[in-house]
């Protein structure tokens, strides 16, 4: 759908193909929702009058103004995020308000099929074109097109794990082609990507390697003067400036900026760990495990009947887990093992592949045959919803850590348990056990410090998607 000879790193070219691509579809969509209720309303025998044809096709048109309005179309709003569908949403809702208002202030007869049912249908067929076409420019970029050129603004740590992040999670569309370190680094390794210059070379760099954006990562040497020169440097080729505050992990509401003795001062709210949105959490997380529990309880059946078939022992497994406050509780599982496992695995702690206090081996040879497919799929983890039903666990969360693993904790990684451990969460739809400790970790705790009712219901949909392709898991 994306046009194909859109140069690579012509990234304003690709950029207006792809929001022109979104303008056409977006009146296309509006088109066929006029057409779907006019055409309904004469099978049925209605008649309409002209005018109505005429009203009709003015909202198609009115349809993208009204996005555009809403800010469907801005650059920043698209590829990721839920901006780009908050933005069609409110275009769309705005202008079915409009209608509806002009049409009681004027005491015009309009057909309330227009407002009832066209303008919503055309706002549903709107967030499922753009979702298909987010989808359609993730795929390319996961092979490299339609990226955005970046030059890496800071120390050695941070730009390293801006490159990783990066090349994890190319559907961002960032690609650091560069770098520019302190005067005294100039020789240092960033993992392939070639070091440019020094701070003060970064706007003849980004000049020079016609760069779309410049990250700015947390670092002393550059202050607030040497920004604002810095993005004074950059406007004229419009090229776009990100700063990574030094306070990571923090993200969304919980932070504004706020203007204090002439001073721009960023405001950090506290994350809400109890209150009405915790009961609402909690409610929604029992409501919906004892449903998936009514609806799923034949294939859970079926699921624990082939495990005792297939290999000695019991259908289910129950292991010691940390959970909220710290607090013990015993998780249930589907046995994806042999009966002996925690025995074998003292014998095979050298053959560990984590790099921390985990212990995974990707051809785990306790593993049985019925118990990788259940492992692939994540269906080992179905059994879970009674933790959740019982209000040990949430559907979204930390994972489960044992008591070994917390006892190896720092003060840091302790947070981690100020929330329920989830069923699923960052880690489950970022990569699951190709995750690093330290990514699994920051993981955790970036759920931690931004969760809410939305971020869960995101997670839970991109984790239909992570366990159906079977990703990670071993």
């Amino acid at each position: 759908m994306l046009l194909e000879a859109v140069p690579r790193r012509a990234s304003s070219i690709w950029t207006r193909a792809y929001l022109r691509l979104l303008l056409y579809g977006d009146t296309v969509c509006a088109l066929l929702a006029c057409v779907c209720v006019l055409g309904i309303r004469l099978i049925t025998g209605a008649y309409i009058p002209p005018a109505e044809f005429l009203l009709g096709f003015g909202l198609v048109i009115a349809w993208p103004i009204a996005l555009w309005m809403g800010g469907a179309y801005r650059q920043r709003a698209n590829g990721e995020g839920s901006e780009e569908f908050k933005a069609v949403f409110n275009g769309g809702i705005g202008l079915m308000a409009a209608v509806a208002i002009l049409a009681y202030a004027t005491q015009t007869a309009i057909a309330r099929s227009f407002v009832m049912a066209m303008l919503p249908l055309a706002l549903l067929a709107t967030l499922y074109y753009r979702y298909r076409m987010r989808k359609r420019l993730h795929q390319r970029r996961a092979v490299g097109d339609y990226m955005r050129q970046v030059i890496a603004v800071g120390h050695r740590e941070s730009i390293l794990d801006l490159v990783v992040q990066f090349r994890r999670q190319p559907y961002h569309g960032m690609r650091v082609v560069g770098a520019c370190v302190p005067d005294s680094a100039m020789d240092m390794d960033l993992d392939g990507v070639p070091v440019l210059g020094s701070f003060g070379d970064v706007a003849h760099v980004v000049e020079r390697e016609r760069a779309d954006a410049v990250a700015v990562l947390a670092c002393p040497e550059l202050d607030g003067a040497a920004l604002r020169r810095l993005a004074w440097s950059l406007e004229t080729a419009r090229t776009d400036l990100f700063v990574a505050p030094a306070l990571l992990d923090v993200a969304g509401p919980r932070i504004s900026i706020r203007p204090v003795a002439g001073m721009p001062l960023l405001h950090v709210e506290h994350p809400e760990f109890d209150g009405m949105r915790q009961f609402v959490k909690t409610v929604f997380d029992r409501l919906a495990a004892g449903l998936a529990l009514l609806v799923l309880a034949l294939p859970l059946l079926a699921i624990a009947l082939l495990i005792r078939l297939t290999s000695p022992g019991p259908a289910f497994f129950y292991q010691t887990r940390v959970g909220k406050d710290g607090k013990d509780f015993r998780l249930v599982k589907f046995r994806t093992m042999v009966v002996d496992a925690e025995r074998l695995k003292r014998t095979l702690l050298d053959s560990n592949e984590f790099d921390g206090v985990l212990f995974k081996i990707r051809n785990d040879p306790r593993i049985t045959r019925v118990g990788a497919f259940l492992r692939k799929y994540s269906l080992d983890e179905l059994p879970q919803l009674l933790n959740v039903l019982r209000g040990e666990m949430s559907l979204v969360g930390p994972r489960p850590p044992l008591p070994e693993e917390v006892a190896e904790y720092g003060t840091d990684v302790r947070r981690r348990l100020v929330v329920k451990p989830g069923m699923t969460g960052l880690w489950q739809v970022s990569g699951r056990s190709d995750l690093s400790w330290e990514e699994s970790v920051r993981l955790d705790l970036r759920y931690v410090e931004n969760w809410s009712l939305i971020l869960d219901l995101q997670i839970l949909w991109k984790t239909w998607s992570v366990v159906t392709r079977g990703e990670g898991a071993y």
